[in-house]
């Protein structure tokens, strides 16, 4: 067995359409959660959830495209020279520009061992966030 793995984006498992790649389990990381979101132009259907149940805080590093992330009712830029942590209680949603975006999304829960999600596993149904 090798000590790394390497994949294409544009060829891992996806779901919804290919806009959320399963990052996490192409290359067998078990320690946190990791997805690419490639989404298109102008989106404004990104679900508005919070992870307040399950306890996950999020990272989201942009690839290329921007867009903004709409944070408790705060609007923040996503591009490739910004980083933007969220708090799991914290509401969220993402919304693109003329580009689209690709997104780096990171997740885990502070101080606990990492369980993947049933929907990070490649072959699994598309995610349904929580919208409250």
């Amino acid at each position: 067995m090798a000590d790394y793995d390497v994949k294409r984006i544009d060829e891992m498992d996806a779901a919804l359409g290919g806009a959320f790649k399963r990052a996490r389990a192409e290359l067998g990381v078990e320690s946190f959660g990791m997805q690419v979101l490639d989404l298109p132009p102008n989106l404004d259907q990104y679900p508005e959830h919070d992870h307040a149940e399950v306890g996950q805080e999020e990272v989201f590093v942009v690839m290329r495209g921007s867009a903004e992330i709409e944070i408790d009712g705060e609007r923040v830029a996503l591009d490739p020279d910004t980083i933007v942590r969220v708090v799991p209680k914290a509401r969220r949603k993402i919304y693109t520009g003329d580009q689209g975006a690709r997104i780096l999304a990171l997740g885990g829960v502070p101080g606990a061992a990492y369980e993947p999600s049933a929907s990070s596993k490649i072959g699994a149904p598309a995610p349904v966030p929580a919208s409250r």
